[in-house]
């Protein structure tokens, strides 16, 4: 029988252990939300944009610049909760530490959880100041962003504990990270509108990729310009975080208790 988790506030405990350990390496963890959207840019936005001009009548570098952030929005959350997560639990047994308090299983997931999507907060916030500073986002509008990738940033981290609860070793995330995030990557509507795909794929590109939703919402707010379909992948977000985020518990719950 399928029982709903009932994770309490407790669970602030382990994200705020996973907070003050990214604060301690710092110097290493803000540098890649500062360098990678300027590769990017530089490499992408303006290289290869000086050829495709302009997409739907948006500049190119205009285009891409919310695809950076919904990437990092991804990335930063779903390798925080696979491999990141895996480590605490099979091999620092930091869960188990954990787990021998009063703090329970579902509290210590939901932390880290939440550690997840406040990861894809600071990697996004970060990479924001930087598009912000080269004028591709519109303002005041794409600090919108901001709060918003908490929300893009638990949905990635909901999937990502599903698939740590389900793998039985660390490799074995290789397949996710190359079978799932990677096909989303390209897409999801990134580099490229959905609508240049066949009929079938921007079907199942819209009602299924994560990654295609969090893309629309987040090149609304950046370009200040609301997508007919803003509204629809905003609940679509909301209402598949909540189900992945009691779902990972669940499975979480069942295998460590197993």
């Amino acid at each position: 029988m399928l029982m709903i988790p009932h994770p309490t506030w407790a669970g602030w405990k382990v994200w705020r252990r996973n907070w003050d350990v990214f604060f301690k390496t710092y110097k290493v963890n803000f540098l890649p939300p500062f360098v990678e959207p300027v590769l990017y840019l530089l490499a992408i936005g303006y290289g290869l944009g000086m050829f495709v001009g302009e997409i739907e009548g948006i500049p190119y570098v205009l285009y891409i610049a919310p695809a950076l952030l919904s990437i990092s929005m991804m990335n930063s959350s779903f390798f925080e909760c696979t491999y990141s997560s895996f480590v605490r639990m099979y091999y620092q047994k930091t869960f188990d530490a954990m787990i021998s308090t009063p703090l329970s299983i579902e509290d210590v997931i939901a932390g880290e959880l939440l550690w997840g999507a406040t990861r894809s907060l600071i990697y996004t916030t970060a990479m924001l100041a930087v598009l912000i500073a080269f004028g591709v986002v519109s303002l005041p509008a794409s600090l919108l962003v901001i709060p918003f990738s908490f929300l893009a940033g638990l949905l990635f981290a909901g999937i990502a504990m599903c698939f740590t609860a389900i793998t039985p070793g660390i490799d074995t995330l290789n397949y996710p990270a190359f079978l799932f995030i990677t096909p989303m990557f390209l897409f999801s509507g990134t580099f490229f509108p959905l609508s240049v795909l066949p009929d079938a794929l921007q079907v199942f590109a819209i009602t299924v990729l994560p990654l295609a939703q969090v893309v629309t919402v987040t090149r609304s707010l950046t370009l200040a310009s609301l997508s007919p379909l803003f509204l629809y992948s905003l609940v679509w977000i909301t209402l598949c975080a909540a189900i992945f985020f009691f779902l990972s518990i669940f499975l979480m719950k069942r295998r460590l208790v197993i």
